[in-house]
């Protein structure tokens, strides 16, 4: 498969991932630890948490480019481009798709959240099959475990708990709902099985 073929698959998957994250949000029972961030900071400051996922992005994009010392241009355009998109694809469908979707039953929420991650979960293990776009923290991640002594593994979950730890002091500092709750560790458990598992079934499938 060419480059190009990628790019355009890549791209599909990551609207499916912001159609999965929409649903995690109106679930609301609590999101994943990166999101539960976002979400915290849409609220406390009235900004759409498509737009801070692209910002908190774009930062580590630019932390990216400074560690790479400028010489990987191309591909700080190609994550420029696809986080804007991201960000774009996930205020879409949370605020104008889903926006009017209101969840009463718990049962309901749990379902709704469950569905999403799973939907998130498969579309980023396809990107991560894929291998034409990075996104940037994961970028940022597995150069500094090559620069140091940390596993990529150890330093994603530090990205993890500084989320977390990040939306449970915006809350409280705002007087805002906690949105780091029980789906915040239901999506733990399940995103990260499901994603490994699609990237291993599609890998099978190239075979």
């Amino acid at each position: 498969m060419n480059l190009y073929k990628k790019l355009i698959k890549s791209y599909i998957f990551y609207m499916v991932s912001a159609f999965g994250i929409g649903i995690t949000i109106k679930a609301a029972i609590g999101v994943s630890s990166f999101n539960a961030m976002n979400i915290a900071f849409a609220n406390a400051f009235d900004i759409k948490v498509g737009t801070i996922t692209m910002a908190i992005n774009v930062l580590f994009l630019y932390i990216y480019i400074y560690m790479t010392r400028f010489k990987l241009k191309k591909k700080y355009l190609l994550q420029f481009f696809s986080v804007v998109l991201f960000g774009f694809f996930i205020n879409f469908f949370t605020y104008t798709i889903l926006g009017g979707w209101v969840i009463e039953r718990y049962l309901v929420r749990v379902i709704a959240l469950i569905v999403g991650t799973l939907i998130g979960g498969s579309a980023v293990g396809m990107i991560v099959s894929l291998n034409a776009i990075t996104f940037p923290i994961e970028s940022v991640c597995l150069l500094l475990s090559e620069k140091t002594r940390y596993s990529f593994t150890q330093l994603r979950y530090a990205v993890d708990v500084f989320s977390v730890a990040v939306s449970l002091s915006i809350s409280f500092v705002f007087v805002l709902p906690l949105y780091v709750r029980e789906g915040t560790l239901l999506s733990l458990m399940l995103f990260s099985f499901t994603m490994g598992e699609v990237k291993k079934r599609y890998s099978r499938h190239l075979l």
